[in-house]
């Protein structure tokens, strides 16, 4: 992810990345809280947090059109955030919406048009106890059209 990132989207691979799980149902991307990503309270900058769940969704969009042998063009056209709490430590990104995008994937195939649909990310952080403690929620608008 981050060789892609500085050769296609150099924004991403400032954040430092990690992917921590990719299969054809979810994806899970880790983003360190340091200096690039963390803002005035200390807490991650919501932008970064914003590059996380396009990492998450935009990485398992691209893992199931890769999985499909056809050109497919990926957008993301909207973007929802709603943050619950101050993310005060590395924050991990799970995108687990495989299922829907990979049909929406065959619609696109299927179509001459562009299709659309949402893809959901959570974001949280690691507790004391080793839980997970939700941080944000995302929804990405996903905009996807076979290459003629």
């Amino acid at each position: 992810m981050r060789l892609f990132g500085w050769l296609k989207i150099p924004m991403l691979a400032s954040v430092r990345p990690s992917v921590i799980e990719l299969s054809e149902t979810r994806c899970v991307v880790r983003v360190p809280l340091r200096r690039w990503t963390r803002n005035h309270l200390g807490s991650m900058y919501f932008g970064a947090l914003a590059i996380g769940a396009d990492c998450a969704g935009g990485l398992l969009a691209m893992e199931l059109i890769k999985r499909s042998k056809q050109e497919v063009s990926l957008v993301f056209k909207a973007f929802q955030a709603a943050f619950l709490k101050r993310p005060e430590s590395d924050v991990y990104f799970t995108c687990e919406e495989g299922a829907a995008i990979r049909e929406q994937v065959q619609r696109a195939l299927a179509s001459e048009d562009r299709v659309t649909g949402p893809v959901r990310v959570q974001a949280a952080v690691r507790a004391a106890d080793g839980s997970f403690e939700p941080v944000a929620e995302f929804v990405l608008e996903l905009s996807l059209k076979r290459r003629a």
